[in-house]
């Protein structure tokens, strides 16, 4: 017999074992030639993989108790994220490069406090339905954001009436097939300007066990994981939309988590439970982005200078590797 079959009963090898399939180590699913049977041998292969990854994993936890304190540190697991190829753009907190930099990039007058932001959002020409819910709903997040939508006004004409009307931003959401598929980012009046791809949308009313609609408190924000020059740039980008006192007593927070290069964005509140528990309560809505390119200056499709733009074939040659 082989290493798979079973003791049949009645041989003299006693009462006979409850039933479990034992594939051979050379076994592959893929020689079967029957598809029903190749289906479900596939599922009765993951089972047993499953059943002995878990008596693998319940004898090592045993194994932990009974050494105790003498138990060896738990073996860190390999990620994606622990085993990235490292970037030598990745920030250093306390490199005068980078503090002179940002003091006097763009957004230095945002964070000493001298400019007060002042959102401006608009749409594609002609947006639909979801898109202009979706542009409401935005607006509730960003205080001081103004919605306007597009009659075939061209973007270029748009930027120098937001700057005359004391306008620090401008938020273009775009469409395709009646979604939300993109969003460009203009820092008002010299640039940058960043186009990222937008996917992943969920209205308030998409959003289960959501919370009721969210107060005109300035929320609190967190930016987690931009740690190079280009995450530091467009970390500093969306700070710049929310004021630069958050009132905490609103228990408001908008929270951008960039994992992997892809920018995920929630809107929470806090539940206070008691003294030492709390929970948060999402409100909505919640997007991912993507980043495409950075622009110097202003929007310019034709004669932009970019100082990043996303190229697939050339930077997505490692999964280890991120940009962000």
């Amino acid at each position: 017999a082989g290493e798979g079959s079973a003791a049949v009963p009645g041989d003299g090898a006693g009462p006979p074992a409850p039933e479990r399939v034992l594939f051979p180590p050379t076994f592959s699913v893929s020689e079967i030639k029957n598809k029903q049977r190749r289906h479900f041998m596939f599922l009765r292969w993951k089972q047993q993989q499953r059943k002995e990854k878990l008596a693998l994993k319940k004898k090592r936890r045993k194994e932990r108790e009974a050494l105790g304190d003498k138990a060896p540190p738990k073996p860190i697991p390999k990620t994606i994220e622990n085993q990235r190829v490292y970037d030598e753009t990745t920030v250093d907190p306390n490199d005068e490069e980078v503090a002179f930099d940002e003091a006097t990039d763009e957004f230095a007058p945002y964070f000493n406090r001298q400019t007060v932001p002042k959102i401006l959002i608009t749409t594609s020409d002609r947006p639909r339905g979801r898109t202009v819910r979706f542009c409401e709903q935005l607006a509730t997040v960003i205080p001081n954001s103004h919605v306007y939508y597009r009659r075939g006004l061209a973007l270029k004409r748009i930027i120098p009436q937001c700057i005359a009307r004391d306008f620090t931003d401008l938020i273009v959401i775009n469409e395709d097939r009646k979604i939300p598929n993109g969003l460009v980012l203009s820092h008002l009046p010299d640039g940058p300007t960043a186009h990222f791809r937008m996917s992943s949308v969920r209205l308030r009313k998409e959003i289960k066990r959501k919370g009721k609609e969210p107060t005109e408190h300035v929320p609190e924000v967190i930016l987690n994981n931009f740690t190079t020059r280009l995450g530091h740039s467009i970390g500093r980008m969306f700070a710049a939309l929310f004021p630069h006192n958050p009132q905490f007593i609103g228990r408001q927070v908008a929270t951008f988590h960039n994992q992997r290069d892809y920018i995920f964005f929630r809107f929470h509140r806090y539940i206070f439970k008691s003294e030492k528990k709390v929970g948060i309560q999402e409100l909505g809505p919640r997007f991912t982005l993507k980043l495409r390119s950075l622009q110097k200056g202003t929007f310019d499709s034709k004669f932009g200078e970019y100082e990043w733009i996303h190229k697939r074939r050339e930077m997505d040659t490692s999964r280890r590797k991120f940009h962000l």
